[in-house]
């Protein structure tokens, strides 16, 4: 085992978005990335930099000090009863699956490892995840460890694994929400003049200038609201408008719906 490797278990969309995002922020060399997948020729482009490639997920395991899980739910148990031999109180096991517990993991390992639950979005292709990070069993260089790497992603928030469903709404069905609302701006941006590709331009950037005003300053939305909707002006208009027609409650109905739906099934 070499503490600095590690090992993605599943080359798909995520697992290599992961990996990619890991050699461009340089927080890993290309030969200290190993990446599995049946059909290794689909990484070629990781072999070209230098990362392992290959099909053998107890080799993964093996070499690597930090093992990423990036598979489908229903292949959790399999792989871990796999390679869990291979695993030592040294590894770090980082779980990136959707709704497969931490208690899970440990059951299908039946060994006292480090184990973590990490909730990425699909900003992650972009180093612009948010990533929410639930532990067990890890020490705190070992925490600190984890959260670096996902920190080289995008932003990280440490949170209670219980909340870990509804991150998945907020920070990963979110995306959905915030494009559909983008998606809505570049309409009406339309309906008002623009050409389409126009209208997309602004919208977008204006919605990723106002997170930036939030995530840099620290402010409250309402901060900013407020520098904005001058006294009867065109803004609080709008706002109004909005609101009287259901925007906020629409949008909060909308994650409890997503909500209820992972807890429910």
């Amino acid at each position: 085992m070499a503490r600095n490797k590690i090992a993605i278990i599943g080359g798909g969309n995520l697992g290599a978005a992961i990996a990619e995002g890991l050699i461009v922020s340089q927080f890993a060399s290309p030969s200290d990335i190993i990446i599995t997948r049946r059909n290794t020729a689909a990484l070629s482009a990781f072999r070209e930099k230098g990362a392992l490639t290959i099909s053998d997920n107890r080799e993964a395991a093996e070499k690597a000090g930090i093992v990423i899980l990036a598979i489908k739910p229903f292949q959790v148990k399999e792989v871990v009863e796999t390679i869990r031999e291979k695993l030592t109180p040294g590894h770090i096991l980082v779980s990136v699956v959707t709704g497969v517990l931490i208690r899970d993991i440990e059951g299908f390992l039946d060994k006292k490892i480090p184990v973590f639950r990490a909730m990425p979005n699909t900003a992650i292709a972009i180093r612009e995840s948010m990533t929410c990070l639930s532990a067990a069993n890890a020490s705190a260089e070992q925490v600190k460890q984890v959260h670096d790497l996902f920190a080289h992603l995008g932003k990280v928030a440490p949170i209670d694994e219980k909340l870990m469903d509804a991150a998945t709404v907020l920070g990963a069905s979110g995306t959905a929400f915030a494009m559909r609302y983008v998606r809505a701006n570049i309409q009406g941006g339309v309906e008002l003049g623009f050409d389409a590709a126009t209208a997309g331009l602004i919208a977008a950037q204006t919605a990723k200038g106002a997170a930036e005003l939030l995530l840099q300053k620290g402010s409250h939305p309402e901060y900013e609201i407020d520098k904005v909707a001058t006294p009867k002006g065109c803004t609080i208009a709008g706002l109004n408008e909005m609101e009287y027609r259901g925007f906020s409650s629409s949008l909060i109905r909308g994650l409890l719906a997503s909500f209820n739906k992972i807890i429910k099934g």
